[in-house]
């Protein structure tokens, strides 16, 4: 087996572990399957986390990274307003349509977190990390686009990720796409009309967007 330094490995190990679980699900997931999947040997796996905590967590953060990577791109800033969010929208429900069952694993680690003994951090982290995420999508919009949100950006980014947590299990239940289009058009419109010009308030560019701190709790 090839020498390859311990981060790549990590990576290896945890997409390897993103396919097992949304074939298999996570309980039935184990790290000897992990590590057969990665085609490494179970040492290895020992070698690069300590524990399955370590590794969930990993995972969790290796899935949003995916999502984030996608909607960062789509929000570079448009002839509008309208235009950049919806399409900083679009690219997140694209994502979820190609790869649902990544996106389905996601409660399912939720719900395993909080049945087990000593893994309820690794849900409140989860959804601590939803808003750290939207919170810095929040920024780039902002500082592209010279806005600032009429709200603090930690409700804004709580508000934003009840919303897509909600609407994104909903649609993989239901499997309604125009339903799912119309909400995303609805939540657009809202959040258009909370953001205004980042001078058009004291503080401008540098106040309550880039410096409203994120508090340690579910968004």
């Amino acid at each position: 087996m090839a020498r390859m330094p311990s981060a790549e490995r990590r990576r290896q190990l945890t997409e390897a572990a993103i396919r097992a679980m949304t074939r298999d699900g996570v309980a039935r997931t184990t790290t000897r399957s992990i590590a057969a999947e990665a085609g490494v040997s179970l040492s290895v796996f020992h070698y690069c986390f300590a524990s399955k905590q370590a590794l969930l967590e990993s995972v969790i953060e290796a899935i949003t990274a995916h999502y984030i990577t996608v909607v960062r791109e789509a929000i570079r800033p448009r002839p509008t307003l309208r235009e950049t969010v919806r399409a900083g929208f679009q690219a997140y429900w694209d994502h979820v349509c190609e790869r649902p069952g990544e996106h389905m694993l996601t409660y399912e680690l939720t719900q395993y977190a909080l049945r087990r003994p000593g893994f309820e951090h690794l849900a409140r982290r989860q959804y601590e990390l939803y808003c750290e995420t939207y919170a810095e999508l929040l920024g780039q919009l902002g500082r592209d686009m010279r806005l600032e949100p009429r709200v603090p950006v930690a409700v804004l980014a709580r508000y934003l990720a009840a919303m897509t947590d909600g609407m994104t299990l909903n649609a993989l239940v239901l499997g309604d796409a125009r339903a799912t289009a119309d909400l995303l058009d609805l939540v657009t419109d809202h959040v258009v009309g909370l953001m205004e010009p980042a001078d058009a308030r004291p503080g401008g560019a540098d106040g309550p967007l880039s410096a409203d701190p994120l508090p340690a709790t579910r968004w």
